[in-house]
């Protein structure tokens, strides 16, 4: 594990996988960055509204709102996420060691499937409660608490398989071009699971 927190390592995989270090500090870099961040913003702040206003309103205290509020939570966590990504992006990334750039990286990708899964979640408490006789049943509070529990499990568990050996460390052949530390067969497990969830909450709205 020794090569986990070196930081020799991140010019290693860079290199290996011809991502162009040169461009790290150009003008349209930085202003493509500062688009980004101001994007960021405005999704936290969204969404911080969207968790107020259902905290507030006790009308909003039901089930499907909690969904909602869940998604606006997520949402607002990637949010945070992506900005300190690009924060600790471009020149600074060489600064990192493989451990804190899994962890830069990792929490970008648990956000972005914790919202995924929330999406998910509310299609099915939607189809559930349109095909089921008793929409308000007792199982309701269960059922909302499990999907949402899955929701962070799932998402948590997706974004630490890097960390926890998923990775190209030691197989530079593996890498990804664009994520160069990631082992190209997690990035086509990751994208394969977002492409079935999005399809299944497509099959359920039909």
């Amino acid at each position: 594990y020794k090569e986990y927190f070196n930081k020799e390592k991140i010019w290693e995989h860079y290199n290996y996988t011809k991502e162009d270090t040169e461009t790290s500090g150009t003008s349209s870099r930085w202003v493509v960055s500062i688009l980004i961040v101001i994007l960021c913003c405005f999704i936290v702040l969204e969404n911080l509204l969207v968790l107020v206003s259902i905290c507030r309103n006790k009308r909003l205290h039901l089930a499907m709102y909690i969904f909602i509020g869940n998604l606006a939570f997520s949402d607002l966590l990637a949010g945070l996420a992506f900005m300190a990504n690009i924060l600790l992006s471009g020149g600074t990334t060489f600064n990192l060691t493989p451990v804190q750039w899994f962890v830069r990286e990792g929490t970008a990708f648990a956000t972005l499937a914790a919202s995924v899964f929330s999406l998910l979640a509310i299609a099915i408490e939607r189809h559930v409660a349109i095909t089921k006789v008793k929409v308000y049943s007792s199982d309701k509070n269960c059922r909302m608490v499990l999907l949402i529990g899955a929701c962070w499990v799932i998402a948590a568990a997706i974004g630490s398989l890097p960390i926890m050996g998923w990775n190209c460390i030691s197989d530079l052949e593996d890498c990804s071009t664009v994520l160069p530390l990631y082992s190209k067969r997690y990035v086509l497990f990751v994208t394969t699971i977002f492409t079935l969830i999005l399809l299944t909450i497509v099959g359920l709205y039909t």
